[in-house]
């Protein structure tokens, strides 16, 4: 049995800094196959960034406070999560979700089946200079920044 609070455990922002709070709660519990991510997003904030997808876990966001949305799928439908609401994303679903109000977002990005993202499974949408449109990236960890690979020209950018 493991056991913590969740102001114990240390606020880790996305290198994109994107965020002011997010605290790996899954890492701080030691946990091997379910990821859980507590975040506070302020107004503009979002939970990882751009349009992406997670080609190997499905995603779960619970919000506590305030109010998400969500821009699912290549045409960005806009979803509004509230208090007390969650939403599923299944594997190979394009998500992101931010803070579009002024009310602190309070929630819980849960995913499984790894504690760990899996980068080889992790696609973003961008801009490509090379293709001059938004196209599919592979997303890589290089010295704690982002690369993004183009599918569809290769061209590498980050």
């Amino acid at each position: 049995m493991e056991k913590v609070a969740i102001d114990a455990v240390d606020n880790e922002r996305n290198p994109m800094k994107v965020h002011s709070v997010r605290k790996p709660v899954s890492r701080a519990l030691g946990t091997d196959h379910f990821a859980m991510n507590y975040f506070e997003l302020e107004a503009g904030e979002s939970f990882s960034g751009g349009l992406h997808r997670h080609n190997d876990q499905e995603e779960v966001f619970y919000v506590e406070s305030g109010t998400a949305t969500f821009e699912v799928g290549l045409d960005r439908e806009e979803v509004a999560v509230e208090a007390g609401e969650l939403v599923r994303f299944p594997p190979g679903e394009f998500q992101k979700g931010y803070n579009d109000d002024e009310e602190t977002v309070e929630g819980w990005a849960l995913g499984a089946p790894g504690a760990t993202h899996d980068w080889d499974e992790l696609q973003s949408r961008a801009y490509c200079p090379e293709c001059e449109d938004e196209a599919t990236h592979d997303v890589g960890l290089a010295e704690g920044n982002f690369e993004l690979t183009c599918t569809e020209c290769g061209t590498t950018q980050g």
